[in-house]
């Protein structure tokens, strides 16, 4: 008795709150502790209860005022928020071959579709189509002659028959031999041709089988597109009239003016979907996986779901860092984030927004809520039974109100109390 009084004068010296008395003079002692963010109001024990090593109940305390929740199993999902921006993504100049003059520029913000102008060169339309592969020749029939063996032989024999034509030409009647015909063109071949016979088919001018190869059909099928846009109808796409994009395109800030020459950097571009970009810490960026899953948080507060689209493979460093500064404590990798449902964003096209991502997440644990754990006296933490008895317990994971909880004497099911 006299070491349960000594515990007790102890606590009261080391400014504990005494609990209520049961039976005699001993007192309890309670203790506020941080856990994590938050605050909770917790019930130390002393060691004269018996909990020892944390193993056992201790005896029980008079009821108190006080919620009662039970220890339920669940799945604790630790998130993080980092900042980004909305848009339509980094502006890619479009590859513009056409060369002479520029006569006309789109509005930058407007859409272009498949079989649309992109802008007008020597009043000419440069034309946006859909593919991966960029446009690197003309496409068209190729007029080229029989080519033969160039031996002895043959000069002979072309040398003859030269003669027995001029021969024939100079004949009795003094007439000429009739011109020989022109050599029939050949058909061209390639993967650019079905990427482009594809675009001309879902354009509606069909009438070719579209495969590989570039047929006299296939140039009827031009001539009535070129004939739709204005253009002379050669049935032959110059390398300077269709641009390639993998779909529609937003275009961006010209890179001219009116009059200027067309070049490479004539007019830039984006996708039509609008995307996150943000700059993650490098040194903390295992969460950037492709494919992976987070939440945008918009300006009005709205949450959306996102996708983690790309990753940088280049770090930059923040701005300031001097030539002997590595940076490496604020370097940064752009983090692209795709959002699937275009609607859900409504008409926001650019802002700042909060990307939340999974740090850490443990599932079928036992969990209370994070106001349920007491300190204990002699180390750790504990939870107060519904009994009022005190059962001690190892810490996890804390997310979203809540800790994971383990130990001998916790159980599903089993009701303790938050401490008012």
């Amino acid at each position: 008795m006299a070491d349960i009084a000594d515990a007790a004068d102890t606590a009261d010296t080391a400014g504990a709150v005494p609990l209520p008395v049961r039976g005699g003079p001993r007192r309890r002692t309670a203790l506020i502790a941080s856990v994590g963010a938050v605050v909770v109001t917790a019930v130390a024990v002393v060691g004269a209860l018996g909990l020892g090593g944390g193993e056992e109940e201790g005896p029980s305390a008079p009821s108190r005022a006080g919620s009662v929740v039970p220890v339920t199993r669940a799945t604790l999902t630790e998130r993080t928020q980092v900042d980004g921006r909305l848009g339509y993504g980094t502006e890619i100049p479009l590859p513009v071959r056409a060369a002479g003059t520029v006569t006309w520029l789109p509005e930058q913000g407007a859409t272009v579709r498949r079989g649309g102008a992109l802008l007008r060169v020597d009043d000419r339309p440069v034309v946006l189509l859909y593919g991966r592969l960029p446009m690197y020749r003309d496409l068209g029939l190729t007029a080229t002659s029989d080519t033969t063996d160039t031996t002895d032989t043959t000069v002979t024999e072309s040398t003859e028959s030269t003669e027995s034509t001029e021969a024939a030409g100079s004949g009795e009647d003094g007439e000429r031999a009739a011109p020989t015909e022109p050599p029939a063109p050949t058909e061209l071949k390639g993967m650019d041709v079905l990427q482009f016979e594809t675009n001309l088919a879902a354009l509606g001018y069909t009438g070719f089988t579209v495969d590989e190869t570039f047929t006299a059909k296939t140039a009827q099928a031009v001539e009535r597109w070129q004939k739709s846009l204005g253009l002379p109808e050669t049935g032959t796409v110059g390398i300077g009239d269709v641009v390639y994009s993998t779909g529609r395109v937003r275009i961006g800030r010209p890179g001219v003016r009116l009059g200027d020459a067309a070049g490479e950097n004539t007019l830039t571009y984006t996708g039509t979907a609008r995307k996150v970009v943000v700059d993650a810490s490098a040194a903390d960026a295992a969460w950037a996986v492709r494919g992976t899953g987070v939440r945008v948080r918009l300006p009005d507060g709205k949450t959306v779901k996102g996708e983690v689209a790309s990753v940088g493979k280049q770090a930059t460093a923040p701005e300031g860092s001097g030539e002997g500064d590595s940076g490496q404590g604020g370097a940064t990798v752009p983090v692209t984030v795709t959002i699937r449902d275009q609607k859900s964003v409504g008409r926001l096209e650019s802002g700042p927004v909060t990307v939340e991502y999974v740090g850490r997440e443990v599932k079928d644990v036992l969990a209370v809520p994070v106001a349920a754990l007491v300190a204990l006296a002699e180390g750790g933490h504990g939870l107060e039974t519904e009994q009022g008895r005190f059962v001690a317990v190892r810490t996890g994971l804390f997310a979203d109100g809540k800790v994971e909880v383990s130990g001998p004497a916790v159980r599903e099911g089993m009701k303790v109390r938050i401490p008012e």
